[in-house]
């Protein structure tokens, strides 16, 4: 079980939000690059950014901020971002800067054939972003829930050559109430596509019960505020997850 630092960037800081609000956003740090630097230094194998002006915008706005990361970083470990990447432009020169995987979010909602185009030129390097609530798919940095259900458009994507899905619980992300484990292996079940866990991850508790559903397709857990706050010790939780794995 892979466990990735998250870094939300907002107008150049690292970040967390409440449920996706700007405007609940609390200040981690004004130095992102020093950041992942720091997470690397705990055993990180991979940082999942993400442009959160970005992904309002629909276009890149993090751009400094991303390139010193990944010039701090990306010669030891791998890195994937999202946020605002709607193109295949947009997707070339993050490649480029350096990183390993773009993730598509919105725009995988709204066009699909943009990730099935996504993956014919960049093949091994996009993931799919899907954010539900109450099992519904949100866009637009959340500001708008779908009626599309996060399996049934998650299938859509099985023959396209997407590395992961990552699973965002809008509900639970940045609120520190626990991984919804439930409707994360509904998901990996129903796909042939590896799932990546995000929102909510509190405690040891919660790495334990993703290492016990690992072998349903759960590869990952994307871990935000609780190791910024400090409930989890992510050194001591990769190690945990490591001794756990099956």
């Amino acid at each position: 079980m892979l466990l990735i630092p998250a870094i939300d960037l907002k107008e150049g800081r690292c970040v967390r939000l409440k449920q996706g609000l700007m405007d609940q956003a609390t200040v981690f740090s004004d130095n992102p690059a020093e950041t992942a630097l720091h997470w690397v230094k705990q055993g990180a194998r991979r940082l999942h950014l993400v442009d959160l002006n970005g992904a309002f915008a629909g276009k890149p706005k993090n751009l400094e901020a991303i390139a010193e990361i990944l010039q701090e970083v990306s010669k030891n470990i791998s890195v994937q971002l999202g946020g605002g990447i709607r193109n295949l432009e947009t997707i070339e020169k993050y490649l480029d800067l350096g990183l390993t995987d773009v993730i598509i979010g919105t725009a995988a909602v709204k066009n699909p054939e943009f990730v099935r185009e996504a993956c014919k030129q960049f093949a091994g390097h996009i993931i799919v972003g899907l954010d539900a609530k109450n099992g519904m798919v949100a866009i637009d940095g959340w500001a708008t829930v779908t009626d599309h259900h996060v399996i049934d458009l998650s299938k859509q994507f099985e023959d396209d050559g997407v590395n992961s899905i990552i699973y965002t619980d809008i509900g639970r992300d940045g609120m520190m109430s626990g991984v919804n484990i439930e409707a994360t292996v509904k998901l990996a079940e129903a796909v042939n596509i590896p799932v990546i866990a995000s929102g909510g991850l509190t405690d040891l508790n919660d790495i334990r019960a993703l290492c016990a559903v690992e072998k349903s397709g759960v590869a990952g857990a994307i871990t935000g505020r609780a190791i910024y706050e400090g409930s989890i010790d992510f050194a001591e939780a990769q190690q945990l997850a490591d001794s756990l794995a099956s």
